[in-house]
């Protein structure tokens, strides 16, 4: 259980909230067993009285059989309150440091997995950890004090009949961790099956215009019933592995009972045990019988969440390539320099950059052009620092933007990405998201800059519209439009177009190229295009080829 060292200073953190939980623990288990003994004194009372009537000496019994359970109540509830709560705490953390983790990857960490993974991490690897947190604590703690408590009291009662009680729970706890485990592992299998169809589904909708294009519903239909049918199988099969762990205990519960009445039995007639003590033995091993059963359970979630927190260790333990070591706050001219700068993409291998070198002047546009796949978004990246060159330096006012304060640095950058990404939100939120408390009347601006304020007034909402996931609700065209109000609102001192232009037509892009005329003249502008239009208007046009290089795809 190596990976679940990390949690102790977790545990170390709450310590206090957790130490009140053991206390609760004890106390709970204390009131729990007190009481049993006088249901058998009860019981013994009522056997030995002659007549039918009041009897004050059993309703001091009962009087103590009630503050006992009403005692053991506030406990139990006290001891979730204390040890749950820190388990849910701790989750919270948890959750907040791995998202705090996902803003410091670079670029290239996320394209070495999935979102899914990432989501999962987050998700259910986190509630697996919280389930050893939480239950996968209680529970063992809670099992040792009760067995403790009510062992002691047993012994004192009879030694062979506890012996003979207790024997058969260690072996009902072996046989519930195999039992679980084996859930454990068709709950995975399950799972897959489950995903599967989350993923097959997204996709369905995502792609929902292709599907109708080629009247493809049937197809997909049928696909989707197969997942289905898969899932339900698995379901099932679970559920059939499941209704053993019940019977288990049920038949052990059963057979104890059977073993506690035969022993019992044979000790009342020859005056060992009295009536009332058969019963305590009867109470004290239903007591005993869930926790124990819980061991096997428990040791499946530990084991899984042993699994969880390696996973999450692994996450954690990644480095970010682009590190920040320069907290400064100064103003950005805008002056950028490249010194032959090359760059070599990690998880392919293709050199989109060979010794490049050129010079923009702050306040002055330089147009980037060349075939597909010649380095021209690459160029976008490097300016961001979204990833470093393998060889060179990038000088940003005469200084290496590796040198730079990252966050100051790109508080002064737009950016307008080839693929406009909108998040599933209302446009004026998506506008507005550049800047810190934007309002209408400035967003209501920017989007006449960028020639889509006409289209804005059509819906019905307006700029209360709900754009949908990525903006799916939206044109292309109208996509980048809000992407370019969304990078010029932030008033930048350095504006990078990424081909944020391919999607319009010839007279809507000239005119949002002459709306934003004024707005560039204080800044340093980047204009990645494949259009000579968009590249006529800038001071210096860069033209590039694409890098032929053996090594390369």
């Amino acid at each position: 259980m190596n990976a679940l060292k990390t949690l102790n200073p977790y545990f170390w953190k709450h310590r206090i909230l957790l130490f009140w939980g053991f206390l609760f623990i004890v106390a709970s288990n204390f009131f729990n067993i007190y009481k049993v003994q006088f249901v058998g004194k009860s019981v013994d009372a009522i056997s030995h009285t002659d007549k039918l009537g009041f009897n004050k000496e059993v309703l001091i019994y009962v009087g103590i059989i009630v503050g006992s359970s009403l005692l053991t109540g506030f406990f139990t509830f006290m001891m979730r309150q204390t040890i749950i709560v820190a388990s849910r705490r701790i989750e919270y953390e948890l959750k907040n440091k791995i998202y705090s983790h996902y803003q410091e990857l670079s670029l290239t960490d996320f394209k070495k997995t999935t979102i899914g993974d990432l989501m999962n991490r987050l998700s259910e690897d986190v509630v697996a950890v919280r389930m050893y947190l939480g239950p996968g604590v209680m529970y063992v703690v809670n099992l040792l004090v009760l067995l403790m408590i009510t062992s002691i009291y047993m012994l004192n009662t009879n030694v062979s009949m506890t012996l003979w009680s207790l024997l058969p729970l260690p072996l009902l706890s072996f046989v519930i961790y195999k039992v679980s485990s084996i859930i454990n592992k068709k709950s995975k299998i399950m799972q897959k099956s489950q995903s599967a169809i989350s993923t097959f589904v997204q996709d369905s909708f995502s792609g929902i215009r292709v599907i109708k294009f080629f009247a493809k519903e049937q197809y997909i239909e049928k696909n989707y019933g197969i997942k289905v049918r898969d899932y339900q199988d698995k379901a099932l099969d679970l559920a059939k592995t499941e209704a053993y762990f019940f019977t288990i205990i049920l038949f052990v519960i059963g057979l104890l009972n059977v073993v506690i009445l035969l022993i019992g039995g044979q000790k009342y007639l020859s005056n060992e045990l009295s009536v009332g003590k058969i019963a305590d033995f009867f109470l004290y091993i239903n007591i005993l019988i869930w926790p124990f059963s819980m061991v096997g359970w428990v040791t499946s979630v530990n084991q899984r969440a042993e699994a969880s927190m390696a996973r999450i260790n692994e996450f954690l333990d990644m480095k970010s390539e682009i590190i920040n070591s320069h907290h400064d706050v100064y103003p950005i001219k805008g002056d950028i320099e490249f010194r032959n700068v090359s760059y070599t993409y990690p998880n392919t291998g293709i050199k989109a950059l060979d010794g490049l070198s050129f010079k923009i002047e702050a306040g002055k546009s330089l147009a980037i052009m060349g075939k597909t796949g010649s380095g021209k978004s690459t160029i976008a990246l490097l300016l961001a620092r979204l990833i470093d060159p393998t060889e060179g330096e990038i000088l940003v006012d005469g200084r290496n933007l590796k040198d730079h304060n990252l966050e100051n640095y790109r508080n002064y950058i737009g950016y307008i990405p080839q693929e406009s990404f909108l998040f599933s939100d209302s446009i004026e939120n998506n506008i507005g998201f550049a800047i810190d408390h934007p309002n209408i009347d400035l967003v209501k601006e920017y989007a006449k800059i960028a020639d889509v304020d006409k289209n804005i007034k059509e819906f019905k909402d307006q700029y209360k519209t709900m754009v949908g996931e990525r903006g799916v609700m939206l044109s292309g065209g109208q996509k980048q439009r809000i992407a370019i109000a969304r990078a010029l609102i932030k008033k930048p001192k350095i504006l990078i177009f990424d081909d944020s232009l391919s999607a319009l037509d010839t007279e809507t892009e000239e005119n949002i190229l002459q709306n934003i005329e004024t707005e560039i003249t204080s800044c340093t502008s980047i204009i990645i295009t494949h259009r000579e239009s968009s590249a006529k208007r800038a001071d210096q046009i860069l033209n590039l080829t694409a890098v032929h290089d053996p090594a390369s795809a």
